[in-house]
């Protein structure tokens, strides 16, 4: 498969594109795996991730953790970090922001397997960590921890 093959039709990479005002309306892109006879782990770690909450919209940020095992399709990076940011100004709960972009990533993609971690920093004086997967963890596919510190304030 050639470079040019795999890039085929995406709309984002390689010029200027707005970012989404909405995750509704945020294109998310895949490219053909080129090593999709190979098992192996992809992780996409976003620290810096915001959306607001949906009743004071006030601003909630969080630490995302996104692994797969891929199938036939990989997520072109570009456009997965235009729909993460899309959320800035978006009003949802941390769980429904987390499983939102997990399920939509597993239909998009296929893959053989999907986690994300989301590891929200405190609202109310309680952080909210949410975690969604497609199935079991593969045996035979080495998946590293996602080492996300639990929140310990000061301590």
């Amino acid at each position: 498969m050639s470079k040019d093959d795999i890039y085929t039709g995406l709309t984002q990479l390689g010029q200027k594109t707005d970012i989404p005002d909405d995750p509704e309306k945020a294109i998310l892109e895949r490219v053909p795996n080129p090593q999709a006879n190979v098992r192996y782990a992809v992780r996409f770690t976003a620290p810096e991730f915001t959306s607001l909450c949906p009743m004071t919209g006030q601003p909630d940020f969080a630490h995302l953790v996104i692994d797969y095992v891929p199938g036939a399709w990989l997520v072109e990076s570009k456009s997965l970090k235009l729909y993460l940011t899309s959320f800035r100004n978006h009003g949802a709960f941390h769980e429904d922001c987390t499983v939102s972009i997990g399920t939509r990533l597993a239909a998009l993609l296929e893959p053989e397997w999907l986690r994300i971690g989301g590891y929200w920093y405190p609202r109310g004086g309680i952080p909210i960590d949410v975690f969604y997967q497609t199935g079991p963890e593969p045996t035979d596919v080495w998946i590293p921890d996602q080492n996300v510190p639990t929140y310990r304030g000061r301590g």
